[in-house]
């Protein structure tokens, strides 16, 4: 992982505004997922069934899940605000490495989860796909820096991390969908399920293949 701004902004005539824009972007990005954060543990933070619901009989499994992804999102941010990855790389790394440890845990949680779900089939696979798409997300990350390639590695953190805040735009989205006058089914869960983390990534690779003028053309 690597400053975002480098990642996402042309290097030749990147403004002032749009940087702005970025962080304010990321800004708000890490004031809901600190929002978040606070809800999900000020919920499962009282140990007692009527919080628990249906996760009170896998509360181990779910903390271990929440843990991990506690670890994840924090870890994110952190990484892409700052420009220590070149003044610092040892640092930058064993951070990167905490990041991944976090989040494999999560999954390992998530399969826990997976295995003694009550859900339907449609929920408990479209739980799956987000576990998964996090693992091969960041596996192909993990690839491009072994390799040297350090344009790859940011572009695929970045869309490890737009994954690891899946459910938080889910838990933004289905808010959403009930404001609107719209029943939460279980079909409807599990496509918000799918969208929090399949749009946010597919928009990412948008924007790095969108085709952009070059200096010499934005002056002619």
């Amino acid at each position: 992982m690597s400053d975002v701004f480098e990642s996402a902004v042309p290097a030749g005539g990147a403004s002032g505004a749009r940087r702005l824009g970025w962080w304010v972007l990321w800004l708000l990005l890490a004031a809901i997922s600190l929002h978040f954060l606070f809800k999900v543990l000020g919920q499962y933070g009282q140990l007692d069934p009527e919080h628990y619901t249906m996760y009170w009989s896998r509360r181990g499994w779910l903390w271990l899940h929440i843990g991990g992804g506690v670890l994840g999102i924090v870890l994110g941010p952190v990484q892409f605000l700052s420009r220590w990855p070149r003044a610092r790389p040892r640092l930058h790394r064993w951070s990167g490495r905490f990041y991944f440890g976090g989040m494999l845990l999560a999954c390992a949680a998530a399969v826990g989860l997976i295995a003694t779900s009550p859900a339907p089939l449609a929920i408990t696979l479209a739980f799956a796909a987000t576990a998964l798409a996090w693992l091969v997300t960041a596996l192909v990350a993990m690839r491009g820096i072994r390799r040297g390639d350090v344009a790859r590695h940011r572009r695929w953190m970045t869309r490890a991390y737009l994954v690891t805040l899946a459910p938080v735009s889910f838990r933004l989205l289905l808010p959403a969908w009930i404001a609107l006058g719209n029943a939460p089914s279980p079909d409807v869960i599990a496509v918000l399920l799918w969208v929090s983390w399949a749009l946010p990534v597919s928009l990412h690779v948008v924007w790095v293949n969108w085709p952009r003028r070059s200096p010499v053309m934005a002056a002619g």
